[in-house]
């Protein structure tokens, strides 16, 4: 199991944020980032207001998952005084990478994945289907379809399987660290 120990921080980008572990005083802003962007991203996709607002809520979501330090410390988060974004880890696995809505389109999720594949041998992830706008991201930062699927435990819906080969990368796609 992969964890990040304090000491692996670094400069993310040519902006003043840092890519550093999350800490637990992190948790309240990566149970929002994440609630906020499952009812952004999700909710149109599944159509399940239940779920999205009454059960996707920060303190439960944070309680469940985030507060557990076995997941925290597999986490990272992009922070430039305020966290913007974060990802988590599991071995060669991308779980999960999420940026706060406002702050997308700012080269934030592109620092993350970079840390994740280039620091941290991340080397997979597993998208929503019908997400295209995530998987759009993940193919212009060097990720590829791989043709795999399987269905989204308890729903209608596929997880594609993207991959990176950081081997096949040309040189202006691989990150200046």
């Amino acid at each position: 199991m992969w964890e990040m120990r304090e000491g692996n921080e670094k400069q993310a980008g040519s902006g003043k944020g840092r890519i550093r572990p999350a800490k637990e005083s992190d948790l309240s802003r990566i149970g929002e980032i994440f609630v906020f962007n499952n009812r952004m991203y999700y909710r149109p996709i599944f159509q399940d207001d239940e779920y999205s607002f009454n059960v996707m809520q920060v303190v439960p979501v944070i309680s469940a998952y985030f507060g557990k330090e076995e997941n925290w410390k597999r986490i990272f988060v992009y922070d430039d005084g305020l966290v913007k974004g974060f990802c988590e880890l599991w071995e060669k696995e991308i779980r999960k990478l999420y940026v706060e809505p406002f702050f997308q389109s700012q080269g934030i999720g592109g620092e993350l994945l970079k840390e994740a594949v280039f620091r941290h041998g991340a080397r997979f992830l597993w998208a929503l289907e019908k997400n295209k706008r995530a998987i759009s991201f993940y193919e212009r930062n060097g990720f590829r379809l791989t043709g795999e699927k399987r269905l989204e435990e308890g729903t209608k819906e596929y997880l594609v399987l993207l991959a990176c080969n950081v081997e096949s990368l040309s040189a202006d796609e691989k990150p200046r660290l």
